[in-house]
């Protein structure tokens, strides 16, 4: 027994024989291998715990100076749409998502772009003195694009000039009862209500031979804003789909693509130059209501002598994304997106947002090494050429059409995500309850320990969730031509230093964001939201919230018409949509308490999931807004007459301003036949929640 003990004894001390050693590294290395490149399986979520831990990991794991130093670096040069430093900034986003060991592609598309040439501003005073007006800002760097209106054409004008407030309808009806013509006219307005592109339009339609634009504000008197005069969206050139290379194109004096461009040239102003121009004018003095501070507002006598030259450039542009692979539904999209390209440095807009797209995918990097994986799958979009007209997003959406209207769940937009104090968001109203709930995790930047949620309720607007009818970022395209649920997320708005040079690090640092701690709140509510949206077992949509809003907006209705109109098609279907969202909210509370797993569970929410997904896409209709085809949304889009009344039912809204140009009879007609449209739509939408067939 003894001698056997030390014979083993022997065997396990000393020096183990070589065939047994390359036994022991060859095992070790199969192990290495199998743990580098087949990692542990990822958990699942089917355990809220589970999703739960993920989230509160995602949260902990924002950094204030991890932000900052992504925005530093995205704006050390101008990068305008269609430039090498665009470019530049593309490959820096990429760089990006390629280190966190995400999954990656581009998509190149051909734009008709448009760049300044040379400007000129001269103002003749009624003594003789000639001074020449300044149409740049003071700044470093000579790469600073000088202030334009993209797509505005090149021409001169030597006149008068006569201020027209806004420039809305109802500035020139007060104009006229004045007596003042604008006709032959160089006219200064001011920003306020219309898009910059619809006040050249309404001073062309009057007779003006130019344009100029201006921004009040206390500070930053000197900044320009830039900006386009184009109408729609995407690349006029390829209207209705994408501008690959090699596709079809328009010819540039294609009559669809002249009707995009105004016929008369414009160009920003600084507060400061229109200053010392409506000091001179004489005439009528302004209307009280108008609330200048300006006297006289023309024509002259002051004469201005104005010279804009362009260029409209095809060019290539680059949208960049980054893909996280859904685990158990990989065919259902939940996209995150923002616009990298900027008129000048774009602290605020747009690479505030880039800066919390950038974060957003490090932390769901960090998640994914913590074995994490989502259940659907997220796309991390960023979009070129956004400041000309949406057009990276547009061409993107109208060449994936099909597969996002059979797949994708919501889009989740930031533009310019912070700008300064006071949450922000737009949304369909099926994803209200949501935002609702992820503020309320979500600490305030400016009020801890208040959540979002509190500060938002403790403000004079309290809740109030905007729409998204309008066509200023890119979540125009998803909804209104798409038909997918979408949000629009921001801090502060109207800040001074839009769209001109002094929109730089510095300004965020000393004004917009100096700890970026709204920077962290907003990646925070956005990158939650979407961690919901691809985790959550039954997508977290209640189109209850839908139902109510859109009784409100017939109760609207029916204040701002005047009789001979039925609105009881819209009574019906909203009721219908009400007792399918009903019905949708019992199903999914009844699913998500089932905690078995089996094939029948499975199959069941994914049905009730498509469902939810897929109600959206019926209040599109297949031949869009009259006169605007590729505006299929009939609930949200904008209205031909930018200075409706109404911000829902564009089809209804654009009657109901036709109408005037009618008899009665045909006015009444056309409104109820757009109510009518309206109506079934809805009904489509419901029909779609139920999923049966009539």
């Amino acid at each position: 027994m003894a001698e056997a003990f030390s014979k083993a004894t022997t065997i396990f001390t000393s020096k183990p024989p070589p065939m047994l050693t390359f036994v022991l590294l060859l095992v070790l290395c199969i192990l290495g291998f199998y743990t580098l490149h087949y990692p542990r399986p990822a958990e699942s979520l089917s355990n809220p715990e589970t999703a739960l831990r993920y989230r509160q990991i995602f949260l902990s794991s924002a950094t204030n100076h991890t932000l900052a130093s992504y925005l530093r670096a995205l704006t050390l040069h101008p990068h305008l749409a269609g430039t090498k430093a665009s470019l530049d900034t593309a490959n820096y986003v990429l760089s990006n998502f390629k280190e966190m060991g995400l999954e990656t592609r581009t998509a190149e598309y051909t734009a008709l772009l448009s760049y300044p040439v040379q400007s000129s501003l001269s103002a003749h005073f009624s003594d003789g003195k000639v001074v020449d007006l300044p149409l740049a800002e003071l700044t470093e760097s000579a790469n600073v694009v000088r202030p334009y209106h993209a797509y505005s054409p090149s021409g001169s004008a030597h006149a008068k000039a006569v201020f027209v407030n806004h420039g809305t309808d109802e500035d020139y009806f007060a104009l006229r009862k004045l007596g003042v013509n604008v006709s032959g006219c160089v006219v200064i307005a001011r920003k306020g209500g219309l898009p910059r592109g619809v006040v050249v339009r309404k001073a062309e339609a009057h007779g003006a031979l130019a344009v100029l634009l201006y921004a009040e504000g206390d500070k930053f008197r000197k900044g320009f804003e830039r900006g386009t005069v184009m109408s729609g969206v995407g690349d006029p050139l390829s209207p209705g789909w994408a501008g690959v290379d090699g596709g079809e194109r328009l010819d540039l004096e294609d009559s669809e693509v002249l009707k995009r461009f105004p016929r008369i040239p414009s160009m920003p102003l600084s507060a400061e130059a229109a200053e010392t121009i409506l000091g001179s004018l004489g005439g009528a003095q302004s209307p009280p209501e108008w609330s200048t501070g300006v006297g006289g507002v023309g024509p002259g006598p002051t004469m201005l002598n104005f010279t804009y030259q362009g260029e409209k450039r095809v060019v290539t542009i680059h949208n960049v994304f980054a893909v996280i692979r859904g685990l158990e539904e990989p065919d259902r999209y939940v996209l995150l997106g923002n616009h990298r390209d900027a008129w000048t440095y774009g602290a605020v807009d747009p690479n505030s947002g880039t800066a919390a797209l950038l974060d957003i995918a490090r932390r769901y990097a960090l998640l994914m090494r913590l074995r994490w994986k989502p259940r659907r799958t997220i796309f991390l979009c960023s979009w070129d050429a956004e400041e000309f007209g949406m057009i990276g997003s547009t061409e993107w959406v109208e060449q994936n059409l099909v597969n996002l209207g059979s797949k994708a769940v919501a889009y989740l937009n930031v533009d310019c995500a912070v700008q300064g104090p006071g949450f922000f968001v737009g949304a369909t109203p099926q994803l209200d309850n949501l935002i609702l709930e992820v503020t309320k995790k979500v600490k305030d930047p400016d009020s801890e320990p208040a959540t979002v949620y509190e500060k938002w309720v403790a403000s004079n607007a309290g809740i109030n969730i905007q729409r998204l009818g309008g066509v200023d970022s890119d979540f125009a395209p998803f909804v209104q031509h798409a038909g997918v649920p979408s949000v629009d997320i921001y801090y502060g708005r109207d800040f001074p230093v839009y769209h001109t040079a002094f929109d730089s690090y510095s300004w965020m640092t000393n004004y917009g964001d100096p700890l970026f701690r709204r920077h962290v709140a907003v990646a925070g509510i956005w990158g939650l939201l979407a961690l919901h949206l691809a985790d959550d077992s039954i997508i977290p949509f209640n189109y209850l919230s839908y139902a109510e809003q859109l009784q409100a907006y017939k109760d609207a209705l029916s204040k701002v018409l005047n009789g001979g109109v039925s609105l009881y098609p819209l009574t019906t279907s909203i009721q219908e949509l009400a007792s399918a969202a009903k019905e949708a909210e019992a199903e999914a509370k009844i699913l998500r308490q089932q905690e078995t797993t089996g094939d029948s569970v499975v199959l069941k929410k994914r049905a009730l999931n498509d469902r939810l997904m897929l109600a959206e896409r019926g209040f599109l209709d297949a031949d869009g807004l009259q006169g605007r085809q590729w505006f299929k949304h009939l609930i949200y889009g904008p209205p031909s007459d930018y200075e409706s009344k109404l911000v829902f039912f564009p089809g209804v809204a654009d009657a109901i301003s036709r109408s005037s140009r009618m008899s009665r009879k045909e006015g009444q007609a056309a409104i109820q036949h757009e109510i009518w449209r309206a109506a079934r739509a809805i009904e489509r939408a419901a029909r779609a929640l139920k999923g049966e067939l009539t």
